[in-house]
């Protein structure tokens, strides 16, 4: 009895001093000696061993992927698997005053996949390390604590996650005088309080962060490898996966233990998980990538699968269901004054379903790094990037001309309006077929006239009243917006057709994506609370797919903190099971 008391007492000192120097390791924000972008782990998959063993596979070197591989690596071997090319020494990628160059990049080598959904909204998937993150408008907010909790996440180990990424990626913007009449403007109409500048989501107006530094150079999740240890860590480029491969036989549900995947010259290549229980393959590909490559690998609708000759290992009719995409109106402001070149820094939280963004300038977007300088016309690819797929002159403004002036736009939160994923065809680098229904919840499209009136009285506001020609009034602002084709929806026809657009109308046919779509591989659905794919061993999913409903303003702040989330409670898993 005295003996068994002792060694109880050992016991439970031997773990709290275990603890506490696991907490102190997780928690720390160690730095290794490489640095972006000379990663000494980093390399192209060509060449690579036809066949290598690791103790986690992550596919997808995205949002996700980058601070959960960096996580791992700190005791455990990784290897990462990124499809596309660095984000580094391209200046279309890392200069805010390129924004939109790579997203018009129509290009095989392009940062950028263009995908159309069958609602005819142009979108863009990444193809590049650091995923989202290399491509977008740079907006770095986070959850709010009401999200946090939803998710079943432990707030204490989110808010930690949060500041380990803002110390290599979030900044301050410089909140120009563009920028601040929106500010203005949006709490002259009642978006309140003044929030300030804050990386919290709260409702009211504030100035959020940005990726890009006071330089106008871009911080992509990429960044994040810098935590990595370069010992415990591979990364390879041009690595496309083609499918994970399972073991059935003598099991009662199926493990994932490995995936082929192919360089860039097409050399077929296996990689498999090392002897142990605790490793894991961890699928971070992406909205579209994920469910897409479950299916590729024979987890998904079984009729679907057959349809494309492929194995069913196991029938999941929920991959590739639950796709969301928030749909996003922006109104052209043109301007008789200069404004400066901003992309998203201020928000205002209505509180009424719908956030209102601003951006503007002259000079960037469409030119690229040849430095030719943007048009409205050009510029208007930030929102829906349609290079050569769509040509207007119906723009009352001459594409000669510099473009000077601005959007202000809304984004539906949620939303309520839901789609689904179904596979084109057994290749990987094809898009999917993808339809994201928008608005077809009435309660989007009702959220989407709210936003649209908040901007309306933001416009007509007298902070505003600088940045916009006294002699036009709103109508005439919707008209010139809706006047320029941004999708591939029918245009509006009948005899209104000619009139200023309802709200209603102008929500309908100018919807473009703000890309912050998710879903496919929902949490309770695909994949459990743990980010387990439900029925399978060995295998998680970790990214957007995972998410059916989009996290505060602009998600990508948060994706970048699951990815590193997860991977501190993979490893306290992995140290507990030891």
């Amino acid at each position: 009895m005295e003996i068994s008391l002792f060694m109880s007492k050992i016991d439970r000192v031997w773990l709290w001093r275990f603890f506490a120097a696991l907490s102190l390791f997780l928690h720390s924000p160690i730095c290794y000696s490489d640095k972006a972008p000379n990663y000494s782990f980093m390399r192209d998959a060509t060449g690579s061993p036809t066949t290598s063993y690791y103790d986690y596979i992550i596919i997808g070197g995205g949002t996700a992927g980058c601070p959960l591989a960096a996580t791992l690596s700190q005791n455990s071997s990784v290897l990462l698997l990124e499809r596309g090319g660095a984000p580094y020494n391209n200046p279309n990628i890392t200069r805010l005053s390129a924004f939109g160059a790579a997203l018009s990049d129509l290009s095989e080598a392009s940062p950028s996949q263009r995908f159309i959904s069958e609602d005819g909204v142009i979108n863009a998937r990444a193809r590049v390390l650091g995923g989202g993150s290399a491509l977008n408008a740079g907006f770095y907010t986070r959850a709010g604590t009401k999200y946090v909790r939803n998710m079943g996440w432990d707030g204490g180990l989110a808010n930690e996650s949060y500041s380990w990424v803002e110390a290599k990626v979030a900044f301050q913007p410089p909140m120009g005088r563009w920028q601040t009449a929106v500010r203005d403007g949006l709490l002259e109409v009642g978006i309140v309080p003044n929030n300030g500048f804050t990386y919290d989501h709260i409702n009211g107006t504030k100035f959020g962060g940005t990726i890009f530094d006071h330089n106008g150079d871009r911080h992509t999740a990429a960044d994040l490898l810098e935590y990595a240890d370069p010992n415990g860590i591979t990364v390879l480029l041009h690595a496309t996966v083609h499918r994970i491969l399972f073991r059935t036989r003598g099991t009662t549900k199926p493990i994932a233990n490995g995936v082929v995947y192919r360089d860039r010259t097409g050399q077929a290549h296996r990689a498999y998980l090392k002897e142990g229980s605790s490793n894991e393959i961890i699928v971070s590909a992406g909205t579209l990538g994920s469910p897409q490559l479950l299916m590729l690998s024979g987890v998904g609708p079984s009729a679907q699968l057959q349809a494309q000759n492929i194995t069913v290992v196991m029938d999941q009719p929920h991959v590739g269901q639950g796709m969301y995409d928030n749909p996003m109106n922006a109104v052209f402001i043109p301007s008789p004054v200069p404004v400066e070149v901003s992309l998203i820094e201020v928000v205002g939280i209505t509180g009424e379903g719908t956030y209102v963004e601003a951006a503007g300038g002259e000079n960037f977007g469409g030119g690229g790094s040849s430095g030719s300088g943007s048009s409205a016309r050009d510029y208007y690819a930030m929102f829906s990037p349609k290079a050569t797929l769509l040509e207007s002159n119906s723009m009352k403004l001459s594409s000669a001309q510099p473009f000077q002036g601005g959007f202000i736009l809304e984004k539906v939160m949620g939303p309520l309006s839901t789609g689904h994923l179904e596979l084109r065809t057994r290749n990987p680098n094809d898009n999917p077929v993808v339809t994201f229904n928008y608005f077809q919840h009435p309660d989007d499209l009702k959220r989407c006239v709210r936003g649209i009136q908040t901007i309306e009285r933001v416009v007509q506001s007298k902070a505003f009243a600088r940045f916009k020609y006294a002699d036009m009034p709103f109508e005439y602002l919707l008209n010139l917006t809706a006047s320029t084709p941004v999708n591939l929806r029918p245009p509006r026809s009948g005899p209104g057709a000619s009139l200023p657009p309802s709200a209603e109308e102008f929500c309908q046919h100018t919807v473009t994506t703000i890309w912050h779509y998710h879903g496919g591989c929902v949490v309770g659905r695909v994949v459990d609370g743990d980010y387990k794919v439900i029925g399978i061993d060995r295998l998680r999913v970790i990214d957007m797919s995972t998410v059916g409903y989009c996290p505060g303003t602009n998600p990508q702040a948060t994706v970048m903190m699951l990815g590193r989330y997860m991977g501190v409670k993979i490893m306290r898993e992995r140290l507990i099971n030891k």
